[in-house]
């Protein structure tokens, strides 16, 4: 199937221009900034024609909010596929891959699976808080877990997107976890131009349907996919990790961050350094497999 890419790409340089560019360091300490990310957010998918619903919780004394949409599935809409991004970042960067980028991913795979009706339930969430101080504490993504789970919510797939902009083919620009034993190292890529579908040990079917999928929607993003134990502790950095201590099947879609990315939590991590005919590529890919995820 043919799809053009151009206003995808378009729109992907729009999203992270006015969150990292126009915004910029977006953190609950200057609430303005968290006002105007949520606005962005929000009549992006109101354009798009969804209905939006604010779920917010108390974040070490201030509010915090998810923003959450659904489409509802047709037959086994009891059954959630979960994709979802963190919008804030660390006071001392604009955040453009970390993670404005996984955020403008998140849109316009929404943006393009608006009109498909899968037999499961597609739900989008962009949470608040990932970022220190509420690393660990009181993430966005541990309050929407923990409801989840206490609601009952049959999530079948959480898929965490965590910076998807930052690719280099120079060889040797792709570090490996330190907690990958030596003799696993020649396994992993040295090149930093791939996506990585990362899980843990009991995700490994949600990952294996997530790989076939991905490459149905793009040939062009090579995808290195794994699950590894979680006493790794690089694969618990983001919102996969409140998931999976929910019981629930997560993966994180990443460039791998701080392994890849000189300008990780840096004031240079800026929109034009992200690669964003790439970032179209992990959109197609995305897109596609959201939709063999739902049926």
């Amino acid at each position: 199937m043919n799809i053009d890419r151009e206003p995808i790409e378009a729109n992907l340089r729009l999203h992270v221009d006015r969150l990292a560019g126009l915004i910029g360091p977006r953190t609950l300490q200057k609430p303005k900034t968290i006002q105007a990310t949520i606005g962005y957010i929000q009549s992006q998918w109101q354009e798009i024609g969804y209905t939006i619903q604010r779920e917010t919780y108390d974040a070490e004394g201030n509010e915090a909010t998810n923003l959450i949409v659904e489409q509802p599935g047709t037959k086994r809409a009891e059954e959630i596929v979960l994709l979802g991004a963190h919008y804030d970042t660390v006071f001392c960067t604009p955040g453009a891959d970390d993670n404005a980028s996984a955020v403008a991913v998140m849109l316009e795979v929404s943006r393009l699976l608006q009109e498909y009706r899968g037999r499961r339930t597609a739900r989008y969430v962009a949470f608040a808080c990932e970022e220190p101080p509420y690393f660990m504490i009181a993430m966005g993504s541990q309050h929407h877990a923990r409801q989840s789970r206490n609601r009952g919510d049959k999530i079948v797939g959480m898929l965490c997107l965590e910076m998807v902009g930052y690719y280099s083919l120079t060889p040797g620009s792709q570090s490996i976890p330190p907690g990958i034993p030596k003799w696993m190292h020649r396994f992993f890529p040295k090149r930093g131009n791939f996506l990585a579908a990362v899980g843990n040990m009991p995700s490994w079917k949600l990952c294996w349907q997530f790989r076939r999928g991905f490459k149905r929607g793009t040939r062009r993003m090579p995808l290195f996919s794994i699950c590894l134990p979680e006493k790794i502790q690089e694969i618990r950095l983001s919102d996969n990790s409140s998931f999976w201590d929910k019981d629930y099947p997560a993966l994180m879609l990443t460039d791998t961050s701080f392994l890849r990315n000189p300008n990780y939590h840096q004031a240079t991590d800026t929109p034009e350094t992200l690669d964003y005919p790439r970032m179209t590529e992990v959109t197609l890919g995305v897109a596609a497999a959201m939709r063999k995820l739902l049926g």
